[in-house]
């Protein structure tokens, strides 16, 4: 795991791709709440089962993402002028 953690901190992100991922986490949350609400619409139980994988898919998935903007910085811009 410490080497995962050391790889990450690292990482520098524009942030044209930081705003991509969080729209992406936006409609993970939005679609889990949504496949959440569905839920009271199903009657077999194999169906239910796998609505609940779908959401905690959608919620791990989300919060991968969090993970990783949270060990990332910005992107610091070029300089306008070659040194």
């Amino acid at each position: 795991m410490n080497e995962n953690n050391s790889i990450l901190e690292g990482v520098e992100i524009s942030p044209r791709f930081r705003k991509t991922i969080e729209e992406r986490i936006a409609r993970l949350d939005e679609g889990a709440d949504y496949d959440e609400v569905q839920l009271q619409y199903l009657h077999n139980p194999d169906h239910i089962r796998r609505q609940f994988q779908l959401i905690a898919a959608q919620r791990a998935e989300a919060l991968r993402m969090r993970l990783f903007l949270d060990r990332s910085r910005p992107r610091l811009p070029r300089p306008l002028i070659v040194l």
